[in-house]
């Protein structure tokens, strides 16, 4: 059993973020969803950046680091698009962290430090014709992260949605979101 800070994206909170983590959950694992919203959700991707950007992204990050700090060493994080920001920089910053999983965004890792850290495992999703993950340098930072990783995998999925794993949004597939739940469950057993 692990575990598990998941952390959501810029719609909140929504249904679809706690149906992943009850299906983690489901699977023997610990898992945690902080809400860096205090309870907001949005229509859109829109809407909800516009949040994020009136409260700042480093207040963001701050909030995620905050949320987790009285959870053990040894967790595992998880970030769907705005929530790969707190979950990459604990995996970078945060002694102790197990394993990372990064959905739908990257950033490079020079943003919270020199290297990804020694020893800790990494896995990026991302749809291939995302406009977002493809189109604004997601992918190219994925790509470096997984270079220079001991243990880093890039999953690409055929399709063009942005939040792909969330069932309460349209953009939902839920062929690619079982096939992205067993490669995390896969990882999660090895850590």
């Amino acid at each position: 059993m692990a575990e598990v800070a998941l952390f959501h994206h810029a719609q909140g909170l929504t249904p679809g973020v706690t149906e992943f983590a009850d299906r983690l959950r489901g699977a023997g694992h610990r898992v945690h969803t902080p809400d860096l919203f205090e309870g907001r959700t949005f229509d859109s991707l829109e809407a909800g950046m516009a949040y994020v950007e009136s409260v700042g992204f480093g207040d963001m990050i701050g909030r995620g680091a905050g949320a987790v700090e009285s959870l053990p060493a040894g967790l595992a994080v998880i970030g769907f698009s705005l929530g790969v920001l707190p979950a990459q920089y604990l995996a970078q910053t945060r002694p102790g962290v197990r394993a990372a999983v990064l959905c739908y965004s990257c950033v490079p890792v020079t943003e919270f430090g020199a290297a990804w850290p020694a020893g800790v495992p990494v896995q990026v999703h991302g749809m291939d014709a995302d406009p977002v993950f493809v189109g604004e340098g997601d992918l190219e930072a994925a790509r470096d992260l997984v270079a220079g990783a001991d243990d880093g995998e890039l999953f690409l999925y055929p399709g063009d949605q942005h939040y792909f794993a969330d069932s309460s949004l349209p953009s939902y597939d839920a062929a690619a979101t079982d096939l992205l739940l067993d490669r995390v469950l896969g990882l999660l057993a090895r850590v």
